[in-house]
């Protein structure tokens, strides 16, 4: 059953001078749905895992409605991504299962993990560059689907619990950061294999990783309230700390820009980041404890789901 929802929305701009002339806008979303992870999707309207409902969410921004898709009995979803095929795919820790939802039709197909994978925590996924789906399960589980053929292959984390944020490169590189294992981590898209790479101190809780344009990545500390760039050529790490924070970096995004997105969760804001000048602009929440949890984006739009607050986010410059 689909559940249609409208939504009055709010548009809000920021006059802080570190903003810019960027505008914030509000979309609220169910009471509950605890919105996780956001995706634009094709057409202008924007994904979203309501994770408490079990449902994954459509947005359309033009007129503020929502509609939710029921995922499954148990569902819980984490992430969501856009495919080569423009379905939705989602990470479900509730149902052990990556799960495809058809943006048209809205029909569900689930793909559960592989026995002895159980309770994995499905977190994350990517799209390699030949359309292989990979995902991370904070229990110590990362994998992979072969959308072509529904095959799903796993394997153990080499340091157990902690795969967390995941990307893929320009270059077809597939990394995922481990938050408690405290490391990033190459896969070998071929084998499986994972490479850790350790931080440049220990102890900072690496959250969520994205590359930029030139297959830097760039990663959230969590614990330590920084962020960082790794250069895998030259294996070589640059830190940043948040102008107000000494911890909550959570989420972390590159826009087509080049510049790094990140939320700071001890300042209730999103952030942008300039590497070229070291400068932060701060978009600071109308609401207490937005607690956003992840960032993605298009051309001229900023988008992130306020967990605690059951909105979800847009700015635009």
């Amino acid at each position: 059953m689909v559940r249609l929802m409208i939504a009055a929305f709010a548009l809000v701009v920021l006059g802080l001078a570190q903003a810019g002339a960027a505008s914030v806008v509000y979309f609220p979303v169910p009471s509950g749905a605890h919105p996780h992870d956001v995706a634009p999707a094709p057409g202008g309207k924007v994904w979203y895992t309501a994770q408490r409902q079990g449902a994954l969410g459509l947005l359309d921004p033009k007129t503020g409605k929502t509609v939710q898709i029921p995922l499954g009995p148990g569902s819980a979803p984490h992430g969501v991504i856009v495919g080569p095929d423009r379905a939705a795919w989602v990470t479900d820790g509730g149902q052990n299962a990556i799960v495809r939802v058809d943006p048209r039709t809205h029909v569900v197909r689930r793909f559960p993990l592989p026995k002895g994978f159980d309770d994995a925590n499905l977190n994350t996924a990517t799209f390699d560059r030949k359309g292989i789906l990979w995902f991370t399960g904070q229990s110590g589980v990362y994998g992979r689907v072969d959308p072509a053929t529904g095959k799903v292959e796993a394997w153990k984390a080499p340091k157990g619990v902690g795969p967390y944020g995941i990307t893929t490169t320009p270059e077809g590189e597939v990394w995922y950061a481990s938050l408690a294992g405290d490391h990033i981590a190459k896969i070998d898209i071929v084998s499986g294999e994972a490479l850790m790479i350790a931080p440049p101190k220990p102890g900072v809780g690496p959250r969520r990783i994205w590359s930029d344009s030139k297959s830097t990545l760039w990663v959230s500390f969590w614990r330590t309230g920084e962020i960082a760039r790794f250069e895998p050529g030259l294996r070589r790490w640059s830190v940043w700390r948040l102008p107000q924070s000494t911890e909550g970096c959570y989420a972390v995004f590159v826009d087509d820009k080049d510049k790094v997105w990140v939320s700071d969760w001890e300042a209730n804001a999103i952030r942008r980041f300039d590497p070229a000048t070291g400068r932060f602009e701060t978009f600071v929440s109308n609401k207490a404890r937005a607690d956003v949890r992840q960032i993605l984006g298009r051309p001229g739009e900023l988008w992130a789901a306020e967990s605690g607050t059951d909105r979800l986010v847009v700015i635009r410059d």
